[in-house]
């Protein structure tokens, strides 16, 4: 039986406008962070700054490829993808934590070449002031980013987002070592502070990479989620006399699916049974602000299906 939508044709449009103009922020944000670290590690000739600039050149490809991920996703289903588009946007996070990977293994050899071969850094407080600012604009629009990944469950935007605060922590520790290079004038620091952030960002890409293929493996939506969902199924039950079995579910980018079966009295009509299925998928999609509900109907009594549930 088929779903019934949590929103309008003309809403969810709305939605996927705005998810795409906050990752147009994000390919703006990334722009201006990379002319800002580059001038940053030009000016002072440090590896440091270098290292931090080629994070933010993953940052905007990252992004570029998210909107993209983002704009596929939103495309209806057709005959090769009769569930939508939505895992495009797990595509997108594998993209971004593989480019993450490749861009510590550059900085790391970078470091070590440095390490090798010192070369004496200048004009590091002009270069403190060029990364401070990207880190504050980095800093808003990953928090941003975040907050609306959650709230319209894009996997893009939060994975967007959470990259950026990475890269947040990556410069604050770019400029505590460029300042006591500042200070202290001991040279090496640089490059140690490279490879610090190099095997930071091979660890973060590593973690990125892990969550996005997981998620392709078509994961259960989260307890919280589950819960949400039981809870609404017990009262359904207990007010109607049907009783749920088999309840399976899955996430698949901002999409939520349900599949579950539906024992009804055996003195039940087609009609009537039609109705109160039609009444469990809204009532389901209003609990989990938006899902895809698919209801069988079967017997009371029926032999329960075996398999792994959603518990």
């Amino acid at each position: 039986m088929n779903t019934n939508a949590p929103a309008t044709a003309s809403v969810a449009a709305d939605e996927q406008k705005l998810l795409e103009r906050f990752m147009r922020l994000s390919i703006g944000v990334a722009v201006l962070t990379i002319l800002l670290k580059a001038s940053a590690a030009w000016v002072t000739g440090s590896v440091g700054f270098l290292s931090d600039a080629l994070e933010s050149m993953i940052n905007l490809v990252a992004a570029a490829v998210g909107l993209w991920a983002l704009k596929l996703s939103a495309k209806p289903a057709d005959d090769n993808h009769n569930f939508g588009h939505s895992r495009a946007e797990y595509f997108a996070a594998q993209v971004e934590g593989s480019l993450i990977l490749l861009a510590s293994v550059a900085i790391i050899y970078t470091a070590i070449r440095r390490l090798i071969n010192p070369v004496d850094v200048e004009q590091v407080g002009i270069g403190l002031a060029f990364s401070i600012v990207a880190t504050i604009l980095n800093g808003a629009v990953g928090v941003v980013l975040i907050r609306a990944g959650k709230k319209y469950r894009s996997t893009t935007l939060d994975a967007d987002g959470r990259h950026l605060l990475t890269d947040v922590w990556t410069t604050v520790g770019v400029i505590v070592g460029m300042a006591l290079v500042w200070i202290t004038g001991w040279q090496p620091l640089d490059p140690i502070v490279a490879l610090v952030v190099g095997i930071n960002i091979l660890i973060t890409g590593y973690k990125l990479l892990k969550s996005a293929m997981l998620s392709l493996l078509a994961n259960a939506l989260p307890d919280e989620e589950r819960e949400v969902l039981h809870g609404y199924l017990d009262n359904y039950a207990a007010e109607t006399g049907v009783e749920f079995t088999s309840v399976r579910t899955v996430e698949a980018g901002r999409e939520r699916m349900v599949n579950l079966v539906m024992q009804v009295p055996g003195d039940w009509t087609v009609a009537r049974s039609h109705d109160r299925a039609d009444e469990v998928e809204a009532g389901i999609a209003a609990a989990l602000g938006g899902a895809e509900t698919f209801v069988h109907i079967e017997p009371l009594g029926h032999p329960t299906r075996t398999g792994p549930m959603t518990g």
